[in-house]
């Protein structure tokens, strides 16, 4: 065991995170930086602090990073559509980079060797964690204590926190049996019931959304603004990207949109099943479909369309420091310049339905072109005859071969 003389630790004050904060003291007996990110996870995060200072903590560092994690990180994402195994919108995945990033900024800025958290040795998020690290401090220390120490269930766990006198705040009220993980685009949930893939949730499981069936018998009608692939307003009102999520968390949670239940395959290799609710992103990627269907040359949306599935599992698998995953940023943000305009959406009972898309200055649509009208001779279509004849020559070619052995 390498001596470390300071570690960062992502805290959160919470159970685990509370005993590897007293563990690291006792086995590294090295000095703890704690990192408390607020990611808008709706929870207030200001409580770690007393938590940390009565650990002894010296070095407490507590960060609003929604905007940054808005902006940098959900917005990029979603300029590409991206979506994992063909449903997950990866509410988890996009969040670990910006605290990996954070982890370092701080060891860099307070001489830390080393960072430390509290994933397990089952999971995606170590991954996630570690390669954002390494790729951004190639000589980063990393302790992650699931992996060393012998506290293997809640119960061990509570059973160190009482032996060692380490406070942990029981919470009020019936609290979830599921393991949880939220941020501003989503909420997660795991364990329990949901580990039976037949097993359908509880209702009142779901926090963010009310059911389909119990949602307005009204549609919800707003108008999304877009400006080089990002949403920029709301019904004429401009929004931050931090903003705009929150709001429309809000109006498509009411219409109970964004509820998702998946069996999906982690990085390391097992299956797992898990529920997400993810209201704003699931608007958002309709709706950016939408505009891009308006604005976007027909190859470069299907070169989009066909990178895509690489790009969703860079950033699932915890490659978002990668040069590959850089590159792809580059070639997404560049095709995302004309991508201006507005979309107008229909929410209604669980479904986002696109009722309109315009856009003034980059719309690809001719519509004396593509009527079903009189067209003017905009188009020929005598030109049609030797388009498909050229396109069927091959196919041609090998027909007749086949003709002529017999086959």
């Amino acid at each position: 065991m390498s001596k470390i003389n300071k570690v960062v630790l992502a805290y959160s004050g919470g159970l685990d995170t509370s005993v590897i904060l007293k563990w690291l003291q006792d086995v590294y007996q090295c000095e703890v930086v704690t990192f408390t990110a607020d990611l808008g996870q709706g929870e207030e995060v200001e409580p770690a602090r007393a938590k940390a200072q009565a650990m002894g903590i010296k070095e407490i560092f507590i960060d609003d990073l929604r905007e940054e994690f808005a902006r940098d990180f959900v917005y990029p994402m979603f300029r590409a559509n991206t979506i994992y195994e063909g449903e997950y919108l990866l509410g988890t995945s996009i969040a670990r980079p910006l605290i990996a990033k954070r982890l370092i900024e701080i060891a860099n800025e307070t001489g830390a060797e080393a960072i430390s958290h509290g994933a397990t040795g089952k999971g995606n998020d170590q991954v996630r964690f570690e390669l954002g690290a390494y790729a951004l401090r190639p000589d980063i220390h990393i302790i992650a204590p699931w992996r060393e120490w012998d506290l293997t269930s809640r119960e061990t766990l509570m059973a160190y926190a009482e032996r060692h006198g380490i406070p942990v705040e029981m919470k009020k009220g019936k609290s979830s049996p599921y393991s949880m993980d939220a941020n501003l685009l989503h909420i997660s949930y795991e364990g329990r019931v949901l580990e039976d893939p037949w097993a359908e949730p509880e209702e009142d499981m779901w926090r963010w959304t009310v059911s389909p069936e119990a949602a307005p018998d009204k549609a919800t009608y707003i108008e999304l603004t877009y400006s080089q692939g990002d949403i920029v307003a709301i019904d004429g009102v401009a929004h931050s990207p931090a903003e705009t999520i929150e709001k429309l968390n809000k109006i498509a949670g009411s219409n109970g949109i964004g509820r998702l239940d998946i069996v999906e395959n982690r990085y390391v290799g097992m299956k797992s099943r898990g529920c997400y609710e993810t209201p704003a992103g699931t608007v958002m990627m309709k709706a950016h479909r939408a505009i891009e269907s308006l604005t976007l040359d027909r190859e470069v949306a299907h070169l989009k369309d066909e990178l895509m599935p690489r790009y969703a599992s860079l950033i699932y698998n915890g490659y978002w420091w990668s040069p590959e995953r850089l590159m792809l940023q580059t070639m997404i943000d560049a095709s995302q310049v004309n991508v201006n305009g507005k979309v107008r959406i229909k929410l209604y009972k669980g479904n986002v339905i696109v009722v309109g898309r315009s856009s003034e200055t980059d719309s690809l649509f001719d519509g004396s072109i593509a009527t079903f009208e009189d067209d003017g001779g905009a188009y020929n279509q005598k030109d049609a005859e030797g388009f498909i004849k050229l396109n069927a020559l091959r196919m041609r070619i090998a027909a007749a071969k086949r003709s002529k052995s017999g086959k």
